[in-house]
């Protein structure tokens, strides 16, 4: 036993022989310690008891025969289940043969660091024989039982045929150690790496050797970190060798970029399979997917220009096509997934007679294999979408590449969200205030929405049930087109206004009616698009800054929804202010043309007048420092704070 816990980590060991012994041992190791009690008699495997013992994603974890508390509120609950324990347990009666294990070190609990972290194991060494099914149960379990009861959340990590078992009695020894001989736990371990659930393309064509490259970067001291800045790297330099316009330099990004997402799946499976999960891993590892995918369009423009192609406004419209995409999944599922937190309808028969008639079609046809693996390339996920890519740019031009690109995801687009908006529809219960505030958080309204939505407040409460979709699609199509056709001119300025109260009426609902939630998706192609139709009405030439500047906004947006889906709340309001807010950045930059250009712009499209010069300076100082704030900031928050990031667990592709 002891070997096995040295293996995972733990690497010194603290006796106790009951639970008042118990607590004292937690009364004497540090308070940042992770504490496991394990009782002497564990028979299993391995990574039983390393899927409950190390996972730092949770305080509190068990197993059969195993506990672990880690944290301020789960050991102070962990020392009261062991003090209350001790109270009512009778002295000991009989101890356990220590042949039964086979370490000198078993019959005991015990304390190690465990990496850079303290971790501690006790280990729990003999157990009475008093009639009471209760009292036979080993300590660990009633330390879990206790802890739960404590109102502590505790996970209980799904073995499937991983074993772990305390036996009572010499035939269940032996049956135990048969079940552990009969499981090849290395196969599990790998097969448990991979998500179970992902896209076809990484499901047939990455994950059957991309888990063994995890475990190789795991036996070498690789940690996910490491895997996904590797990633990140071969993606850039892809990109680069993509902006050299030579069909050698289109076919070597091409298989570099699917060499960076060989190591993005990689990333998540050594960390799946290590247990090496943290704040700063699932951060980096949202956002690096980002980077490295608008990185690259970037690059395919910049080759597209070496040979006399601009395609800047392509590259510019796929990035707000693939944001509005994603901000439609993150605020659909801030608006539907409360359900799922409901701790009094989830699981029961009440939340599957609430489900919507589209969920429920979508269940049955989840039970025929070949729709489920159509509806995941339909969608284009990213594994699907990266594979394209890569094909396109090695075979064709950048043109190409992109205008297949928008297509594709375009028609994914439209399935996905008229999916999402056929459950809304059919949906049978209310939204409770926790999304719909969750989803006026993604909406991203600034200082002057704060200003507005009082004065509006009266207004938007008598306004019909489709009012807040109707108004944020009205406001997000007219914007952009009414900017390219006044860019420049005070008239331009004028409509970003108007923009500005509907988006505040707009946030002045509270948005929990069935379609609500598509707001925050269509402020994201407004504001995005408008920044479009400036550039290509004024000066192409001003592309790449507009592109730079939208990048900044889509970094702020999902910077945004990794704190929310992390569940650490909305970004800090200085910082939405800062900003500006979706509407007040609209009107600022329609503001800051129409001055450069002295409200009466001259000239054919891409003519370098002395406006057109000011505008790109300007666009490039905006989005420096837009840049500069926001991912300062979100450093800063994610790499200093206190936060968590959530892991994605869920195999939903993106």
């Amino acid at each position: 036993m002891a070997a096995d816990l040295a293996a995972i980590g733990f690497r010194r060991v603290l006796r106790a022989h009951d639970a008042a012994e118990l607590a004292a041992v937690v009364a004497s190791v540090g308070p940042d310690e992770r504490l496991a009690v394990v009782d002497a008699d564990f028979v299993g495997h391995r990574h039983a008891l390393r899927l409950a013992l190390t996972d730092p994603r949770f305080p509190a974890a068990a197993v059969p025969g195993a506990v672990v508390a880690c944290g301020a509120e789960a050991r102070t609950a962990l020392a009261s289940a062991a003090r209350h324990l001790s109270a009512e347990q009778p002295p000991r009666t009989e101890q356990l043969p220590q042949q039964r294990v086979g370490d000198p070190y078993d019959n005991g609990y015990g304390a190690a660091p465990h990496g850079n972290d303290p971790y501690g194991t006790a280990q729990y060494g003999w157990t009475d024989r008093q009639e009471g099914a209760d009292r036979d149960r080993p300590l660990p379990d009633r330390l879990a039982d206790a802890l739960a009861e404590r109102g502590l959340p505790l996970q209980r990590p799904e073995l499937g045929t991983l074993v772990a078992a305390v036996p009572r009695s010499e035939h269940e020894l032996q049956a135990a150690r048969a079940a552990v001989a009969q499981v090849d736990e290395e196969a599990v371990r790998l097969r448990r790496a991979v998500k179970a659930r992902d896209g076809f393309f990484t499901t047939f064509f990455v994950s059957p050797y991309s888990r063994y490259i995890a475990r190789w970067c795991a036996r070498r001291g690789l940690t996910p970190n490491q895997v996904t800045t590797a990633s990140l790297v071969t993606a850039l330099i892809a990109a680069g060798l993509a902006a050299t316009g030579t069909r050698g330099g289109y076919i070597a990004a091409g298989v570099l970029l699917l060499a960076s997402f060989v190591l993005d799946c990689t990333d998540g499976q050594l960390a799946r399979y290590s247990l090496q999960y943290s704040t700063v891993g699932a951060w980096l590892d949202a956002t690096f997917d980002r980077a490295k995918e608008y990185a690259y369009y970037a690059g395919l423009a910049l080759g597209a220009a070496r040979t006399g192609d601009h395609v800047w406004a392509l590259s510019l419209a796929a990035m707000a096509l693939m944001t509005f995409r994603h901000s439609v999944d993150f605020a659909f599922m801030a608006a539907d997934q409360e359900t799922s937190r409901n701790p009094v309808t989830a699981g029961t028969k009440q939340q599957s007679a609430n489900a919507s008639p589209t969920a429920q079609l979508s269940s049955r046809l989840d039970r025929v294999g070949w729709t489920v693996w159509a509806r995941r390339i339909i969608v284009l996920p990213i594994g699907e979408r990266w594979a394209l890519i890569a094909l396109l740019t090695a075979c064709t031009t950048p043109r190409i590449t992109l205008s297949v690109l928008l297509v594709g995801c375009a028609l994914a687009c439209c399935y996905t969200t008229a999916g999402r908006v056929l459950r809304s529809i059919n949906r049978r219960r209310p939204r409770a205030d926790r999304a719909a505030r969750e989803v006026a958080i993604l909406a991203d309204g600034g200082p002057l929405t704060e200003l507005l939505a009082p004065v509006l407040r009266p207004f938007a409460r008598v306004l019909p049930g489709l009012a807040v979709p109707l108004l944020a699609a009205v406001a997000a199509a007219g914007l952009p087109v009414a900017v390219y056709l006044t860019a420049g001119t005070w008239q331009a300025v004028g409509v970003a206004a108007g923009y500005v109260l509907l988006t505040s009426l707009v946030l002045a609902r509270k948005l929990t009616g069935a379609l609500d939630w598509l707001a925050p998706a269509f402020f994201r192609a407004g504001e995005y698009l408008a920044v479009l139709a400036l550039a290509l009405k004024l000066d192409i030439g001003a592309l790449p800054a507009a592109f730079g500047l939208v990048a900044a906004f889509a970094y702020h947006h999902y910077d945004t929804v990794y704190r929310l889906r992390g569940g650490t709340g909305a970004p800090a309001r200085w910082l939405v202010r800062v900003t500006g807010g979706q509407e007040g950045r609209a009107l600022l930059v329609t503001l800051v043309a129409a001055l450069v250009y002295h409200g009466s712009p001259e000239g054919p499209i891409g003519h370098q007048t002395a406006g057109a010069h000011a505008l790109q300076v300007v666009l490039v100082a905006l989005a420096g420092l837009l840049a500069l704030v926001v991912v300062a900031e979100s450093i800063h928050f994610w790499v200093l704070g206190d936060a968590t990031a959530e892991h994605d667990e869920s195999g939903d592709t993106a």
